[in-house]
């Protein structure tokens, strides 16, 4: 038995991204994941913390040809490409962080949802800006269910707090709770399926302003 109570960060690195962006304005760094984190340790005064562990996808790299003008799009050299690869290479490097990477699968181009609302609203003809690129992260939830289920079936922590908002992770929530874990589910204010909500023992709505 642990003479400390002892917890574990898990963030849904896709879902901190996305929400961090839009609150903040730009792409978060490694210095806002580490701010967060450490405005999450301020709700566990009294537990001694095991890790912080951010899961994500390398960003994509390579180069698709527009399926309308033909044009070329290194994703390589995007902004996205270059913050993501900052993003992950600095936080790995962080006191207190673990990196846990899923894969990145490229599956050509997609409609947009900005060019799908326009040509509901009227006819038009399709033009290039229209398609952006179809890319899909794999392995990510995964990653974090086996880890949930790893640290409970090891007796590594009394308490988890998942800074998500996939309620493909319920499984992995019951699993841990039957083993005496207890859930905190972070959603950092963001609306979050109800099924997420009920199989978690505390939520948690951490401030992110002023990152």
């Amino acid at each position: 038995m642990m003479s400390t109570p002892r917890y574990a960060v898990l963030l849904d690195g896709g879902f901190v991204r996305k929400v961090l962006r839009r609150h903040i304005g730009r792409y978060p760094t490694a210095d806002d994941i580490e701010e967060l984190c450490q405005r999450i340790s301020g709700e566990f005064p009294a537990y001694e913390l095991l890790r912080n562990y951010f899961y994500d996808a390398p960003p994509a790299a390579g180069v698709l040809t527009n399926p309308h003008d033909r044009s070329a799009l290194d994703l390589g050299q995007t902004p996205e490409y270059r913050q993501g690869t900052s993003l992950l290479s600095r936080l790995e490097m962080k006191p207190n962080f673990a990196l846990r990477r899923g894969e990145t699968a490229i599956h050509g181009w997609k409609l947009g949802s900005q060019a799908t609302k326009s040509l509901m609203q009227a006819h038009r003809p399709l033009a290039a800006r229209d398609f952006v690129p179809d890319i899909e992260q794999k392995g990510v939830d995964l990653r974090i269910g086996l880890d949930i289920a790893r640290f409970a079936l090891r007796d590594m922590v009394t308490a988890l707090v998942v800074v998500t908002g996939d309620s493909d992770l319920v499984p992995a929530f019951k699993f841990a709770r039957r083993e005496g874990v207890r859930i905190f589910l972070e959603h950092l204010g963001h609306p979050v399926n109800p099924i997420l909500k009920v199989h978690a023992d505390i939520l948690l709505s951490t401030r992110i302003d002023n990152l």
